[in-house]
């Protein structure tokens, strides 16, 4: 199954009767769209729609996620939901509402995401580098937090630190001096925020396949413009999933200083960029792993679900929440 379909073409896309076509602007060609083998639609290009268009995606509960011209998360489209459980909602309402139960699952996502960023550097050989100590230092911070701002603190402090070691594992053209997001102000920059995007992306989706409420969230506060509980979940597969795909496309070549375009100040991946970067971020998604519990191969994919099953089984008082802590 085809998971997810990538759309860069300026254009318009139609529905006639069961079929959706992509009418290209620079050819005027009909593109059928096998929407039965698809989950997500991404669109990058400048793309008209219609109500008849979201309404077919409705029905076959495709997600459509919009992206602007610099490739920068603007919104999306959600099919109604499928699988609503009120219990679920209330039960992870009340973990937000008490400040003990709250901060259990703001520590442990805090907690996977710093022993992520040490894996990461034990497998780059990079455990010398005193940034590392940093990190580990920090980590001993997390279960001492008593509020989610004095986590937060500690976990943007691990980040930072973080993040300096990335600039010891990858190509010297690749370097960069700080964090910076809005905008990205060099290539190392565009591409965190470009891979911690469609991470976003596809937490969300895969969330919406269970019966959480994404906008009830733990280590992020709950927003009105965002689905915060994803942005909770991502933390877990940034430094597992996101950031070693980025350095080893930057040390393989594969995405070079050439994929990147500078608008005052702002960089950003080009289209031939966004697509070697997509094609990498989709193939590895379906990597697979044995799991040691379910006896069978699963994909990151599947990963990401379940960590959602493992915390509705933690709010509805089940199983305690062990996020995932990665053992191959």
């Amino acid at each position: 199954m085809q998971r997810d379909i990538f759309m860069f073409s300026n254009g318009t896309v139609k529905r006639k009767d069961n079929t959706i076509y992509l009418i290209s602007e620079v050819d005027d060609k009909k593109r059928p769209l096998p929407i039965e083998q698809i989950e997500n639609l991404h669109l990058f290009g400048e793309v008209n729609l219609n109500t008849s268009f979201l309404n077919y995606m409705g029905q076959k509960e495709v997600f459509v996620h919009c992206y602007n011209y610099y490739g920068f998360y603007t919104g999306s489209f959600v099919p109604r939901e499928q699988k609503v459980s009120g219990i679920v909602t209330v039960r992870q309402s009340e973990h937000y509402l008490d400040n003990e139960k709250r901060m259990v699952l703001a520590r442990a996502f805090v907690k996977s995401a710093a022993f992520h960023m040490i894996r990461f550097n034990r497998k780059k050989n990079n455990m010398h580098s005193e940034f590392v100590k940093e990190i580990m230092t920090l980590q001993k911070q997390i279960a001492k937090a008593n509020d989610v701002q004095q986590l937060m603190g500690i976990e943007g402090m691990m980040r930072q630190q973080y993040y300096r070691t990335l600039n010891e594992m990858i190509l010297p053209e690749f370097y960069f001096t700080e964090r910076t997001k809005r905008p990205p102000r060099d290539p190392f920059n565009a591409l965190i925020s470009f891979g911690n995007t469609l991470m976003y992306t596809t937490v969300l989706s895969e969330m919406y396949k269970t019966q959480l409420n994404p906008t009830v969230s733990y280590l992020h506060e709950p927003s009105q413009k965002r689905f915060s509980l994803s942005l909770d979940i991502a933390e877990i597969f940034k430094p597992l999933f996101v950031d070693p795909l980025i350095v080893s496309l930057v040390n393989t070549k594969k995405i070079q200083p050439k994929h990147f375009d500078d608008h005052e100040g702002m960089v950003y991946l080009n289209e031939e960029g966004k697509k070697i970067f997509i094609a990498a971020f989709d193939k590895k998604l379906t990597d697979s792993i044995k799991h040691r519990q379910l006896k069978r191969n699963v994909s990151y994919r599947y990963f990401i679900r379940l960590e959602c099953y493992k915390l509705i089984k933690h709010v509805i008082g089940d199983v305690p929440y062990k996020p995932l802590q990665a053992w191959w």
